[in-house]
């Protein structure tokens, strides 16, 4: 008999065990981290990871994602913004914009214990929609204050983002909340001044072109200005080319000359005109004063 209720007694601790066992089975999900919480202690600086933990009934566990999170503000329906959570931004110049922007982030998994503490044993959801979200939109409005609506709207959004996603990753660093990216994806203002934007842009695009147009007829006054020296030093060579060969000819036509001409003594030209008389005696010759006709003494 007592040995029926002996084990009887035994299944019973066996089944409470297992009930409590199964009661204290905490699961921390994939891409996430648990901090332990000691009701009796506070925080006792233990992480846990993922997976399954057996965790006594005094302590419990808050998750923070270490994984990158995506979220959204804005007027769309998607992710984790059910609601029209866009919102509007001032500008230097007194204005406003309506952005929708998305975002994505995590908690630093060596700092979530620090946390868990700043944020009072919060949930990484909790600090999601209460903290980071709207230090999101004031830190945004910040930034965009520093700027005209034209470059928010126009040809500097882009830089805009860049400085927006380098302010916030500061900003949230200290709270052990990494940003990882930030993007603007839709900006909308009033008729008035999109209508004012355009003719900005439009009046840049005329400059741009006007410029253009006139580095081309720059250029094209540059290269008419070069063709042109080229030609007149080409006829200056080509000039002083021709004055040489006249020059070259008349030197040796001179000299053929002098050649000549010393070459012609007494005798040579008595030669030359022995070699050139046919024979044929003069009709008419005269010598002091005298004229014989020749033909006449026949």
């Amino acid at each position: 008999m007592k040995g029926k209720i002996g084990a009887i007694l035994l299944a019973l601790v066996m089944v409470f065990g297992l009930i409590g066992a199964i009661i204290c089975l905490e699961r921390v999900p994939a891409g996430y981290v648990g901090v332990v919480y000691n009701m009796n202690g506070g925080v006792d600086g233990e992480v846990l990871t993922q997976g399954w933990h057996l965790v006594p009934p005094t302590k419990k566990i808050t998750t923070y994602s270490i994984g990158i999170e995506q979220s959204y503000l804005t007027a769309e329906d998607k992710g984790d913004s059910r609601e029209d959570e866009s919102f509007s931004i001032p500008t230097s110049d007194g204005k406003t914009v309506r952005v929708n922007l998305e975002f994505s982030y995590r908690f630093d998994e060596g700092s979530v214990a620090s946390t868990f503490v700043t944020f009072k044993g919060k949930s990484g959801e909790t600090i999601k929609d209460t903290f980071i979200k709207p230090k999101v939109i004031a830190w945004t409005q910040e930034v965009s204050a520093n700027y005209p609506v034209t470059d928010i709207f126009g040809d500097k959004r882009t830089a805009i983002n860049a400085e927006l996603d380098t302010y916030l990753r500061e900003k949230f660093d200290v709270y052990g909340i990494i940003i990882d990216t930030v993007n603007f994806t839709d900006i909308s203002v009033d008729a008035e001044t999109a209508a004012a934007i355009q003719k900005k842009v439009t009046a840049q695009q005329e400059l741009e072109l006007a410029n253009i147009e006139a580095q081309t007829a720059k250029i094209q006054a540059e290269k008419d200005k070069q063709v042109a020296e080229i030609a007149a030093q080409q006829a200056i060579v080509e000039a002083e080319a021709a004055a040489e060969v006249v020059r070259i000819e008349a030197e040796a036509e001179a000299s053929a000359n002098q050649k000549i001409a010393a070459s012609l003594t007494p005798e040579l030209i008595e030669k030359i005109k022995y070699e050139q008389w046919n024979g044929v005696v003069p009709k008419v010759t005269s010598s002091s004063g005298t004229i014989i006709d020749f033909d006449s003494l026949d």
